[in-house]
């Protein structure tokens, strides 16, 4: 499914550096992730040239159908929510009580032997 999303973000853009972008993934895993792609469909979806990137014939026919398989995809399962605020930071010891900001150290008790 990510290798469908990763394509038509590439497609939609026709340009692999902003689709990369966009996706918040390093360019050189879209990269890896098309040529694989290409790869399972068995002939190249797009021409890179100097001029700039476009859809082979056999990319425009395949945009359809990754954009169909997209939308009949189920959604992703969402992720349960976080109550707000942090975990305790532990104490370094027993009986010691953290230090807080701004306020004299708490009282050290002393080790008995």
């Amino acid at each position: 499914m990510t290798l469908l999303v990763r394509f038509v973000a590439v497609a939609e853009e026709l340009h692999f550096p902003r689709a990369a972008n966009a996706l918040n993934i390093p360019l050189a895993s879209l990269y890896s992730s098309i040529a694989k792609l290409e790869e399972e469909v068995g002939s190249p979806l797009f021409v890179r040239s100097s001029t700039g990137t476009r859809l082979t014939t056999a990319g425009t026919l395949f945009l359809a159908t990754a954009r169909e398989e997209i939308a009949a995809a189920p959604a992703p399962p969402q992720k349960p929510a976080v109550p707000a605020g942090g975990k305790a930071k532990a104490s370094k010891g027993k009986g010691r009580a953290p230090a807080v900001k701004g306020q004299p150290k708490p009282y050290k008790k002393r080790q008995g032997r």
